[in-house]
This record gives C-alpha cells, sequence and structure tokens, in this order.
C-alpha cells in the first residue's frame, strides 16, 4: 500500500521526469528549427541572387551584419524585368500555396496564433516546407515581406509535427509549437532572448504573456541561435555606430518619434487589411490574387525600388544618417503599399522586417529634423531610426517587451533602452487595440487554449451556497417512503421539482424520486400504480452540502450520471434537504455571473480626460480589430 508521502514523492518524481523529457524535447526542436532557420536563409539568399542579381540586375544593399551568401553578378539594371518578377513570383507561390498547402497563405504569424488557440496546435507538416519555398520566391522576386512570418510558422510548424510524430498531449504540442516559434525568430534575426519573449507575447493584444512557454522557448531558441550562429557567424544583423542616451532632454523630441510612430501603427494594419480585403472581394482565382499584387508591387518599385524586397539595407543606411526626410517618408509610404499588396493578395512573407524598414525610415526622419534644428540635442539622426523601429513594430503588433529586446540584439546596441522603451510603451499605449496579428486574442481568459482551466478553477472557488444565495428558493417538500403514487405524482406537480426526497419513518433520508420515474410506472405498468409507493421508486440520493465547491459538484453529476443533487445539512444526526441543485442552475449561475460579468471601468483623472480630449476621437475609442 502506498502512504500518502510515497505517493507526493511519486508525483514530484513523475514531475520533474515530464518537464525535463519537455526540456529535452525543447532541445531538439530547437536544432531542428536552427537548421530550418539555415535552409530558409540560404534558399531566399539564393533566390534573390538568381531573379533580382542576376536576371533583372538589382542588388539592394542589405544589413552589414549579414554578409551576402553568393558574388554578385555583373548583369546591368533591367528595369522591365524589375517590373515583371514581382508578377512572376506571386504566380508561381499562389499556385504552389493554394494546391499543397492554403495555411501558407499570408503573412505566417497568424497562421501558428490561429493555430495555437483554435487548432490544439496542430499544424501540418508539409506546412513549413511549402512555406519556406513560396517566402523565398515572393522575397526573391522582389515581393516586399519579411522573414519573421515565414520562420514563425516553420519553427512552429516544425515543433507541432515533432509533438505529432510523438503523440504528445495537446497542451505539450502547444508548448512545442511556441517554442519552435520563437526559436525560429530568435536563430535567424539573432537574437534568441527576444524570439522566446516574441513567442509568449505575440499571442494576445493586451500586455499578457503566455508564461508557460518562456522557459521551453528559451532553451529552444537558445539552441536553434546556437545551430545557425555555428553556421552563419554571431555577429549582430545590423551594424550601428556609438549610438547612445545623453541627457533627459532628449526625450522631448523622442516624445514627437512616439506620436509619429503611433499614428504608422495605426495607419499599417488599417490599409494593410483594407487592401487585404480588397482582394478578397475579387472575382477571380485565389491563386492568380498574388499576381496581380505582384504587378502593383512592380510598379511602385519602377519608382522607389528601395521598396521591393526585404529592404534592410535602407535601415543600415538611416543608421549611418543616409537619405533625406523627403526620401525616407516616400520610402515608409511606399514599403507599406508594396507589403500590403503582396502579403494582403495572398503573397507568402511576413510583416516584421516592412516594419523595421517603415519604422526605420519615420524615425530616420524624425532625426533629420531634430537634427537640422537642434544639432547640440540630437547629435546622431541615426538613433532615431533604431528608436522608430522598434516603436513602429511595437505599436503595430502589440509585442512592445519582445520589441525592446529584438532591436537591442539585432544592433548589438544596449544604450538606447531608455528612449527604446519610452517610444515603445507610448506607441502601445496610443494605438490601442489596432493590430497587424488579427489573430491575436486579448488576453489568456480569452483562449480556447486556457479556458476549461480556467472554468475550473472558477468552479472550485464557487461553492453550492453561493448558488443558493444568488437563486433563493424555499426547500424542498420531501414525501414519506409510502406515500402512494398519485400523491407523488400532484406533489410534482404542485413543486415544480424534477426529483422529491424520500424519508424513512424515522424521519431520516432513505433516497430520492425522479419524475421520470413517476412517468415510466403510470405508462408501463398503470394496473399496478395504485400499489406502487415512493420507497418502490426511490433510488440512493447523491447529495451535497452548501461548503463544497461548484467543481466538486459537477463531478458527482458526471459520476452518478444524475442531472440532480440535493443539498443536505446535518441536523439531529440526520441529513435535511434545503435544496435541489440541478445542471441547470450551475450554467445559469455560470452565464449571469462569469459570461456577462464586467468591471467597472476606474474614472480617469481630469488631467487624463484634457489629455484624451486633445487627441484625435479614432485614438480614444475602445477595442478595436485589426480593420
Amino acid at each position: 500500500m502506498i502512504v500518502p508521502a510515497d505517493r507526493n514523492a511519486l508525483a514530484l518524481r513523475r514531475h520533474f521526469v515530464d518537464f525535463g523529457t519537455l526540456l529535452v524535447l525543447c532541445a531538439v526542436v530547437g536544432v531542428i528549427a536552427g537548421f530550418g532557420a539555415a535552409g530558409f536563409h540560404y534558399l531566399l539568399g539564393y533566390s534573390k541572387h538568381l531573379f533580382l542579381d542576376r536576371m533583372a540586375g538589382y542588388r539592394p544593399p542589405g544589413p552589414l551584419g549579414e554578409l551576402p551568401l553568393f558574388a554578385a553578378s555583373a548583369r546591368p539594371l533591367s528595369r522591365l524585368i524589375l517590373f515583371v518578377l514581382p508578377a512572376l513570383g506571386g504566380l508561381v507561390s499562389g499556385l504552389l500555396v493554394f494546391w499543397l498547402a492554403p495555411e501558407a497563405e499570408g503573412h505566417g504569424t497568424d497562421a501558428a496564433i490561429d493555430a495555437y488557440h483554435f487548432r490544439d496546435g496542430k499544424i501540418r507538416a508539409r506546412v513549413p516546407f511549402v512555406k519556406a519555398i513560396t517566402a523565398a520566391i515572393t522575397m526573391g522576386t522582389g515581393g516586399s515581406a519579411g522573414r519573421e512570418g515565414p520562420i514563425a510558422q516553420i519553427g512552429a510548424g516544425l515543433g507541432s509535427t515533432v509533438a505529432g510524430w510523438l503523440g504528445l498531449s495537446t497542451r505539450q504540442r502547444r508548448t512545442l509549437m511556441a517554442a519552435g516559434l520563437g526559436a525560429g525568430i530568435g536563430a535567424i534575426f539573432r537574437a534568441p532572448l527576444a524570439g522566446a519573449l516574441f513567442a509568449a507575447e505575440v499571442l494576445y493584444r493586451e500586455m499578457d504573456l503566455e508564461y508557460e512557454v518562456i522557459a521551453p522557448a528559451i532553451l529552444s531558441s537558445i539552441v536553434a541561435y546556437s545551430t545557425f550562429g555555428s553556421i552563419f557567424g554571431w555577429t549582430p544583423l545590423f551594424e550601428t555606430p556609438n549610438f547612445r542616451f545623453r541627457t533627459p532632454l532628449e526625450l522631448g523630441p523622442y516624445l514627437v518619434l512616439a506620436l509619429v510612430v503611433a499614428f504608422g501603427g495605426r495607419t499599417y494594419p488599417r490599409v494593410f487589411y483594407g487592401i487585404r480585403d480588397w482582394f478578397r472581394k475579387l472575382a477571380m482565382p485565389p491563386w492568380l490574387k498574388p499576381a496581380l499584387g505582384g504587378l502593383i508591387v512592380g510598379a511602385v518599385g519602377l519608382f522607389v525600388p528601395e521598396a521591393l524586397s526585404t529592404g534592410l539595407g535602407v535601415v543600415q543606411g538611416a543608421f549611418q544618417g543616409q537619405g533625406t526626410v523627403i526620401s525616407l517618408l516616400i520610402i515608409a509610404c511606399a514599403k507599406m503599399l508594396t507589403t500590403s499588396f503582396t502579403v494582403g493578395s495572398g503573397g507568402s512573407g511576413g510583416v516584421f522586417g516592412p516594419a523595421v524598414v517603415i519604422g526605420g525610415s519615420l524615425g530616420g526622419a524624425v532625426g533629420l529634423i531634430f537634427h537640422g534644428w537642434q544639432p547640440a540635442l540630437v547629435p546622431d539622426p541615426g538613433a532615431f531610426a533604431m528608436v522608430g523601429m522598434a516603436g513602429f513594430f511595437a505599436a503595430a503588433a502589440r509585442v512592445p517587451i519582445s520589441t525592446i529586446i529584438m532591436v537591442s540584439e539585432m544592433t548589438g546596441n544596449y544604450q538606447l533602452l531608455v528612449p527604446t522603451m519610452f517610444v515603445c510603451m507610448l506607441g502601445f499605449l496610443l494605438v490601442r487595440n489596432r493590430t497587424i496579428y488579427e489573430k491575436q486574442l486579448p488576453a489568456r481568459l480569452s483562449s480556447p487554449a486556457h479556458q476549461r482551466r480556467i472554468i475550473r478553477t472558477l468552479l472550485e472557488r464557487s461553492t453550492v451556497q453561493d448558488i443558493l444565495a444568488l437563486r433563493p428558493s424555499p426547500p424542498p417538500q420531501p414525501v414519506s417512503e409510502r406515500t402512494p403514487l398519485a400523491a407523488v405524482l400532484e406533489r410534482f406537480s404542485s413543486s415544480g421539482l424534477t426529483c422529491l426526497p424520500v424519508l424513512g419513518e424515522d424521519g431520516a433520508l432513505v433516497g430520492v424520486v425522479s419524475f421520470e420515474a413517476v412517468r415510466y410506472t403510470l405508462s408501463s405498468r398503470a394496473a399496478l400504480s395504485a400499489l406502487v409507493v415512493a420507497r418502490d421508486l426511490a433510488t440512493p440520493a447523491v447529495t451535497v452540502t452548501g461548503d463544497q465547491s461548484l467543481y466538486s459538484a459537477l463531478t458527482k453529476m458526471a459520476r452518478f450520471e444524475s442531472k440532480d443533487l440535493l443539498v443536505v445539512e446535518t441536523q439531529d444526526l440526520k441529513q435535511k434537504v434545503v435544496a435541489v441543485l440541478t445542471s441547470g442552475d450551475i450554467n445559469a449561475i455560470y452565464d449571469e455571473q462569469i459570461l456577462n460579468s464586467s468591471l467597472p471601468e476606474p474614472q480617469a483623472s481630469p488631467l487624463v480626460r484634457r489629455v484624451r480630449g486633445w487627441l484625435p476621437k479614432s485614438w480614444s475609442g475602445g477595442p478595436e480589430g485589426p480593420a
């Protein structure tokens, strides 16, 4: 026989074994995601070299920390081919996506978020491979997109596939899926900590984290980053001058930057989902829509070639103070359009890379303006480009914490943490709930992944007495065990109950008689019904006390297959029935007290109300969706 102490020791040992096994699997997912990120990085580099370089003669600059994988060709620039290439890439990508894996359409991160919340973490094994190929073709032919969406779906798909092969539980599959997502992001952007936090933060619009996946995602991200770095090196993605935060007076210009990126962070989802919805209404085959989007992208690229492909070289130049205010603003607007037409039409690619370009361009423009006006206060306009790219994505994607760390890791510069935190949090608060990721849920309470456990917790905290207090009713009048059937039926008619307690001659509870039993007896044994008494129909009573939780009450209902429970209290060593508890009572209380409950908003101070009055009405409304 196992004593309680031994049982606790066995449970603790089993917990550590399960947790250790999960960590080992997270490390395995990290290795696989690291090689997946390396393969995608190589595939994207080859696609850009083959199409943009060798066919169109277009060689956009990249970040200085990422060396070219292939030597540049000598082919001169052909604007005609550059105009046509995005459409051809969109056509090939559309055919592959809608033929092999329609869920690989779009920017990928939303698909991973949707799988986590609504699909039990399930992603088909073919999706990572289809996503890698189609995204490489899309960006390699000039489509404006980033690597975050594809690698998020690739890493999440690999984690989900490993969990499926091993037959893991739904909870474990979700964990490995999120760990794979963070691992892919951490590897390809050379930001292991930010990748792990991104996986935990991107699932929700509000300031909430999927804290259960942070530790597994950190382990997977470290392993994936180490795997990727062993192949492509350890240099941060961008090289930056020695940017520093010198004086609190700089927060004034950074406040203006926060307002600019907040406005851009609200505009980006509106433009993106407006164009996406326009494409969805078009009466044409879905596989052909990315080609049409690519044609429009090519037309924009004729005038603003910096808006094509990944465009990260624009940000690297902005760090060095290159460009003018007008040119950077044009690039930001053009990049917003080309990304919306590329990904919104159904092409494969992420939205983080374009957001980095848009935010860096806006920040660079603001920095140049203040540098020309107050050069002593803003000696490094490139610092605004770095802070702007963080603030813009934090506002547009609702991920301020991971973005602060990601930009620092991508640049290797931690001297601008103060203005970066300042701009990211202000942008996050000003944009409210508008987001570029439409599959994000408000918070953990909204996720089906947690609702079962949340409901159990709420039911465990509520007692039977809570229901009796909220829905008071007179105690049921019991019947004697010798009460004739006709009198029992009359009691049912007058009480409206579905069951009646049955008392013995000594007043003790001997059982319960249900209305179904009475009806069945009357219909099948009409001749004998006059001889039947309550004791003949009584079954053992399933009882609860007022201090028992609603969860234990529901458990008893399920165990004894009973729709009704007798609520009893002990008086003079006998059980006295004080109420009848039905499953309908519990459901009604759940609907009334949980689903329809809301907390009153705190009264804003006069200063806050005045500030809100200065803002545009669209900035001070309630929660909003992506469009």
